[in-house]
């Protein structure tokens, strides 16, 4: 597909299909996301890919713990301003509303939160981690080069989760995994096949009007 259709079509996967992913998929989409841009070069992703039974073997482990407290960065700090709490709500409700979950149902509810610790189902699971020294602009390239890979993939058929969840559980992956403390657990991306008929993957998914985020000067 062409990089518009890529665009268009790439959404958080959060059902996914028991067939695996190809290693020479895997291994050809991320030789060409190094390309991804970095200023300075400075190239600061790293990642660890799993599947199969060492997947297994850190889902397992991940069940059985709790979250990082205290955790080691904030990715929910943008809820404390209305206007992003809104459109967090609005996200939950559109895919509880598709999943048949009522609000009241906290069970269900925290169910599918928990999928996450299993990503969902996706049979590979990317882990990306980098320098704790590493600041706002090095942040910044890891995520063009994701949404680079993301965007790869779906080129593919493959869809993705993008997972900022897995930073919760940090140093417990870190420490299943043998990194050192010096290093971030950014996130989980996790790889697979959409199955096209799971509502979670099927809800209607909101961005804000293009006027309201960018102003143009000096065009005719």
């Amino acid at each position: 597909m062409d990089i518009v259709e890529a665009v268009a079509s790439r959404r958080s996967v959060r059902a996914f299909l028991d067939r695996p992913v190809a290693f020479e998929t895997i291994r050809r989409v991320l030789e060409q996301a190094r390309m991804a841009p970095s200023g300075c070069n400075y190239q600061p992703w790293e990642a660890i890919v799993l599947t199969g039974e060492p997947l297994k073997a850190l889902q397992d482990r991940l069940l059985a713990s709790e979250p990082d407290d205290p955790q080691e960065y904030d990715w929910s700090a943008p809820g404390s301003v209305d206007k992003y709490q809104d459109r967090l709500r609005a996200t939950g409700a559109a895919l509880y509303e598709a999943m048949d979950i009522p609000r009241d149902a906290t069970e269900r509810r925290n169910a599918v939160v928990r999928g996450n610790l299993i990503s969902f189902g996706a049979p590979v699971l990317l882990l990306c981690h980098f320098p704790k020294f590493m600041k706002e602009p090095q942040w910044s390239d890891v995520g063009m080069w994701l949404q680079t890979i993301m965007l790869l993939l779906r080129g593919e058929g493959l869809d993705t989760c993008a997972q900022e969840y897995m930073g919760t559980y940090g140093r417990t992956i870190k420490a299943h995994l043998g990194l050192s403390d010096d290093t971030l657990l950014f996130c989980g991306l996790a790889i697979g096949w959409r199955d096209p008929d799971a509502a979670a993957n099927n809800f209607e998914r909101q961005r804000v009007p293009l006027d309201e985020q960018v102003r143009f000067f000096g065009f005719e």
